[in-house]
């Protein structure tokens, strides 16, 4: 029979195992090349990394029924006014491209946090839309401060919010 400080030890040890076996699958499931841009450009690596995860699941190929494309899921018409506002060239051709997605999409990103302060609110952001957000963020019955969300009335964003900070907490060694 086991002594229960070596049961202990033996528990330790898996559960250590358990961690770097994830770790593994996580740190694996993207290119290098992505991940040199997205620290490039995101100011929170994790959160993009996060959202690239819950989006496509690092696929570069992946449209949406919506018609969102690429590692970030970005619309056209947002991968345009990103463009638009830092001067990029825009090429809808090349949304497929997970270097040009994943650029735009941590712009993108940063401009969410420029305009919200809270991480689950720009989560939510990026999800439903900022307009969508602007509107909750004024209504009393989803947030009490104007800054942060108390509820998420949309069932897809409150799931995508969860699932991104799940995410988050395993990508947090990239920032």
């Amino acid at each position: 029979m086991l002594s229960r400080t070596k049961k202990i030890g033996y528990a330790v040890a898996g559960i250590i195992l358990f961690f770097a076996f994830i770790f593994l699958i996580f740190t694996a499931s993207f290119r290098r090349p992505c991940r040199k841009t997205v620290q490039k450009y995101a100011q929170m690596p994790s959160l993009a990394f996060s959202i690239i995860k819950a989006e496509s699941g690092f696929s570069e190929d992946a449209v949406s029924s919506a018609g969102a494309v690429g590692l970030m899921q970005l619309m056209p018409s947002t991968a345009k006014f990103v463009c638009e506002q830092n001067n990029i060239p825009f090429n809808a051709e090349q949304l497929n491209d997970g270097e040009y997605n994943a650029m735009l999409g941590c712009i993108y990103l940063n401009y969410l946090q420029s305009r919200f302060e809270d991480t689950k609110t720009v989560i939510a952001a990026y999800n439903a839309g900022e307009g969508i957000v602007s509107l909750w963020l004024k209504n009393n019955e989803y947030s009490d401060d104007g800054v942060h969300l108390k509820s998420i009335p949309y069932g897809e964003t409150k799931n995508y919010v969860k699932k991104v900070l799940r995410y988050q907490k395993i990508y947090a060694i990239f920032d």
